[in-house]
This record gives structure tokens, C-alpha cells and sequence, in this order.
């Protein structure tokens, strides 16, 4: 028999403030059509003043834990992928550890930004399959709103706030691909690429939290290629093909992105979850958001296979295949 790590539950949370295309208009030189052409975006969430990822990423764990009908207590292990934590130190993770009330087990933050949930799932799998946790939380959560450059049009209008939790417990598998769980995945990252993507601050360069920067036409190019060879590497290690595929689960970046890679990977749009034109590009947090929406629309369903991968600053990326 294998082990795998199995999802039992998943939820999610968005700030009640609902920011529509129109907001910028009289703010920048933009208009919805044009944020809407380039990005596919409509509409994202902003945290409230005073709400930070810790206090959305409780929520999140909250709304999973409901579903799984655990109690914080069963949780062994609690990984929080972000890039816009509360504090310098401590983790996000711990702080969530503490508001669940969870008195036990162990809790750390991953920063591979919005690549950061497909790290943290590849982390919690290994946890899982070693032994050293039976269930594993893993949360993305992030406040990019915190970040951003409100004169920069070519980002401002693309990034949101939310938060996704999902738990993943050990079962026993027959070792196939017919296995419920995640059943492979493929990282990377390359250095050279980090100025595509960045923030132009932190603690041991200028003291303060800075604002995000982005080389947007060479990321796209970047974005395709390496999503769509990643997500093809995953599959080839699960013995999969696209055909088995039932849904990709994308980083919800841009719509041209995700139609480029799906594109690639001969996989037609109507089996991608697709969520960017409701809440933008919420980084960490898009994956498990879009997973979490699909669920709770009935899309995805037990058994379905899901290819879920993303690219973020560093760069770094990956992909993780899963049955649900």
C-alpha cells in the first residue's frame, strides 16, 4: 500500500469589499475596458483597514475545518504560503495556530509568492508521506492591496486579497494513478529571472515593506511557457496524459496567461477553473480560492484529476497533480 495525501476539506474567505474596474477611473489614466482586455479582471476584493492575511487565513481555516468536520486540535502540521505577512516575524502560520486555538503540532510560513500554495502543497505532501503529519492545513493568504503602487496602472488594477485553506490527510492507495490524492509534482525556480517580478523593499535593504514591481510582456512570455512544461512534467511523472485531465486548476494571474497555457497544453477552457474575473490576482491565495469556488459550485467533484500550477516572483514555479 502507498500513502497518499488526500483532500478532506477546503474553504475560503474574501474581504467584503468588493472593488470594481470603475473604482480606478478616476484615479488613473485606465477604464474598465481596457483592465478587462488585458487581463480578463472585472472586479477584486480589498481588505478593510485593520484586516490583515492573519486574521483572512483564520477565516479560510475556519471554513475548511467546517467542511472536513475537524477540529483545529486534529490538524498535526499548519503551512501558510504568503508574501505579505502581518509581521516581519512571526509567522502568519503561527498566528493562525493561535486564533484557531490549536495547541499542538507545528506551523511555518513558505514564500515562493504566487507560486508559494504549489510549494506549500509539495511541502505538506512530503510531511505526509514520511510520516511526520497525518493532516496537514495548508493556507494562501495575501493582502497585496498593502503593496501596491496606486500610480503604477500596469499593476495596481491586477492584484487582490483573499485567502483558501485546504487539508490534506493520510490515506492508504494502491500506488496508481487511480489513487485519490496527490499523486505528483514538479518544482522550480531560476534566480536570474528576479527582476521581472519584485519588491522594490524589505528589512535588510530599505527598512520598509515597498511596492511591487513588474516587467509585464517578458513575464507573460515566461508565465506560458513555464506553466504549460511544468504542468506536462507533473502529468509524465503521475503516468498521466492530457486527456485523464478533468480540471486545471491555474494561478488565476491574468486570463491570457491561463488561456495561453491551457492552450499548450491542448486542454479546451471549458475544463479550467477560471476565477480572476472576480478576484483578481490575489497571489498565494488564487489557487486554493479557485479550488475552493469550484467545489462549492459543484465543478469539481470526487475522483475528478486536477492539474493545479503557478509561477510567481523569483522566479519560481511548479505544478502538483491530484485526484480530488
Amino acid at each position: 500500500m502507498t500513502t497518499r495525501a488526500v483532500a478532506t476539506g477546503i474553504g475560503h474567505y474574501l474581504p467584503e469589499n468588493v472593488v470594481e474596474n470603475s473604482w480606478f477611473e478616476d484615479k488613473l489614466d485606465t477604464s474598465d475596458d481596457w483592465i478587462r482586455t488585458r487581463s480578463g479582471i472585472e472586479r477584486r476584493h480589498f481588505a478593510a483597514e485593520g484586516e490583515t492575511t492573519s486574521h483572512m487565513a483564520t477565516k479560510a481555516a475556519r471554513a475548511a475545518l467546517l467542511m472536513a468536520e475537524l477540529q483545529p486540535d486534529d490538524i498535526d502540521a499548519l503551512i501558510v504560503a504568503t508574501s505579505t505577512p502581518d509581521l516581519t516575524f512571526p509567522s502568519v502560520a503561527t498566528m493562525v495556530q493561535s486564533e484557531l486555538g490549536m495547541t499542538r503540532g507545528f506551523a511555518f510560513d513558505v514564500q515562493a509568492v504566487c507560486a508559494g500554495f504549489i510549494f506549500a502543497l509539495v511541502n505538506a505532501n512530503a510531511l505526509i508521506v514520511s510520516g511526520q503529519a497525518e493532516r496537514v492545513m495548508i493556507i494562501g493568504a495575501e493582502t497585496f492591496s498593502r503593496i501596491m503602487d496606486w500610480e503604477d496602472r500596469a499593476t495596481c488594477v491586477l492584484f487582490g486579497d483573499g485567502a483558501g485553506a485546504l487539508i490534506l490527510e493520510a490515506r492508504s492507495g494502491s500506488g496508481n494513478s487511480q489513487d485519490r490524492g496527490i499523486l505528483s509534482s514538479d518544482l522550480n525556480s531560476d534566480g536570474r529571472y528576479r527582476d521581472m517580478l519584485y519588491v522594490d523593499g524589505g528589512v535588510s535593504t530599505s527598512g520598509t515593506s515597498g511596492k511591487l514591481r513588474m516587467q509585464g510582456n517578458p513575464l507573460f512570455r515566461q508565465a506560458v511557457a513555464k506553466l504549460a512544461a511544468t504542468a506536462n512534467t507533473a502529468l509524465e511523472k503521475a503516468g498521466l496524459a492530457h486527456a485523464d485531465v478533468d480540471w486545471i486548476v491555474p494561478h488565476q494571474a491574468n486570463i491570457r496567461i491561463i488561456q495561453g497555457t491551457a492552450k499548450k497544453l491542448d486542454v479546451p477552457m471549458d475544463r479550467v477553473i477560471v476565477t480572476v474575473q472576480d478576484h483578481g490576482n490575489t497571489s498565494a491565495a488564487s489557487i486554493p480560492l479557485a479550488l475552493s469556488v469550484g467545489v462549492s459550485t459543484g465543478q469539481i467533484r470526487p475522483g475528478d484529476l486536477l492539474v493545479a500550477e503557478a509561477i510567481g516572483g523569483g522566479l519560481a514555479w511548479g505544478a502538483v497533480v491530484l485526484r480530488w
